[in-house]
């Protein structure tokens, strides 16, 4: 591996490209945002669209991001997401392999705005729970917010790591899903010992805020350990993106926990180190109503040369390492399926120079580059290396060939 500190470093030299990839052939989009009907077939290679803002490019790409997803990118409730006089949304995509192996098929999620129900299909069959039809489409999208991912706070972080592992790992899925129920109904009990507080329920309240802990501390502990081994397989790698697109310092990504354990350390220590801190903070937290240790109290740290990016870094510097990021998360998802997802393109070059736009495309490319949907204002915007795909225009949600 070529030293990652270099600023000559090429990632493209240590990913080789991948013949597999995703290829979205067809999209059917009814009544989500301002997108009242969408058919539409794609090449291969993808395709370019081009639109004022506000007129609903960026929403096509939430639509597409939204079967991956189970839910709007962008944090909105299902029922915000229902065009306006509409009953619901529906969305819906035929999708195959390049590479001569089984097809993902026809998958399709829709929303009923009355009773707030929602039914995800895989070739017209619906999964016993929703969360198995997690990450039907694997995709990952770039935008110009995705600054947040490093100057944001650390639940932007957190979310980040938990969307890249929950898609690719039942395990991490299984586990999260059930952290954050016993978090939840912690705090609650929290909440309730908090009024309690000096009184004679005060023993009973304690003993509800205490059975939810060994929980806690072991699907904490499957958290904190994936999100440890992800970090440690993945910063190397960092560094050597951050050098490639252009940054000149040397750039550093770790996992930061609250509580000391090496990075090797087994689960089961992990298990009861969160089991002991859950004990020994149970009287702050309830003072306090709420769960101070655990990993959702964790930060995954970005420093270029030993300072931190989040608060020294510059607006170029941060954009760089949330580019890495999503780069990493693409190669996290290629890794887990085989084959490369599809890259979502929200105007992700405007503010960055055309080096270091080229550079990046380069560093997609080299790792084998899937199926793209670039959305920018103008035709001017798309990159050279994109201006090959068909274009296509959007105006007030209609799309039209150009």
């Amino acid at each position: 591996m070529s030293d990652p500190t270099a600023p000559d470093a090429r990632a493209s030299e240590t990913e080789p490209p991948t013949a597999a990839r995703l290829w979205l052939r067809h999209l059917s989009v009814r009544d989500f945002r301002n997108l009242e009907r969408v058919e539409l077939d794609l090449p291969e290679d993808g395709i370019a669209i081009v639109g004022e803002n506000g007129h609903g490019k960026t929403n096509l790409l939430e639509a597409i991001y939204y079967l991956q997803l189970l839910r709007s990118m962008r944090g909105a409730r299902d029922q915000d997401v229902v065009r306006f006089g509409a009953a619901g949304f529906y969305v819906a995509a035929r999708v195959e392999r390049r590479d001569g192996a089984p097809g993902i098929g026809e998958m399709s999620v829709g929303f009923e705005r009355a009773g707030k129900r929602k039914r995800a299909k895989r070739d017209g069959v619906e999964p016993p729970r929703l969360s198995d039809a997690l990450g039907g489409l694997p995709s990952v999208i770039f935008s110009p917010g995705d600054v947040q991912l490093v100057a944001g706070a650390p639940s932007e972080r957190r979310r980040f790591l938990d969307v890249a592992l929950a898609l690719t790992s039942r395990r991490y899925l299984h586990a999260l899903q059930q952290y954050r129920g016993a978090l939840a109904r912690r705090n609650a009990a929290l909440r309730d010992a908090a009024r309690s507080f000096g009184t004679d329920r005060a023993g009973t309240a304690d003993a509800r805020v205490s059975v939810w802990e060994p929980a806690l501390a072991e699907h904490g502990a499957t958290l904190w350990s994936e999100r440890v081994a992800w970090a440690s397989r993945v910063a190397a790698e960092f560094s050597s993106l951050c050098a490639a697109i252009g940054e000149r310092g040397s750039a550093r990504l770790r996992y930061v926990s609250a509580l000391a354990a090496p990075a090797d350390a087994p689960i089961e220590r992990r298990r009861e180190l969160l089991a002991a801190a859950l004990h020994e903070k149970r009287g702050f937290d309830i003072k306090r109503g709420v769960t101070h240790a655990g990993p959702h109290r964790d930060d995954l740290a970005l420093h270029l040369d030993g300072r931190e990016l989040r608060l020294f870094g510059s607006a170029g510097q941060q954009r760089t390492a949330a580019i890495a990021l999503r780069i990493l998360e693409a190669r996290t998802l290629r890794d887990a399926t085989g084959a490369a997802p599809l890259f979502l393109l929200d105007d992700p070059f405007a503010e960055l120079d055309a080096r270091r736009s080229h550079r990046i495309l380069e560093l997609l490319s080299s790792a084998g580059l899937g199926q793209t949907v670039i959305a920018v204002p103008r035709s001017a915007d798309i990159p050279p290396e994109l201006t090959t795909l068909e274009h296509w225009q959007i105006r007030d949600g209609v799309l039209a060939r150009v």
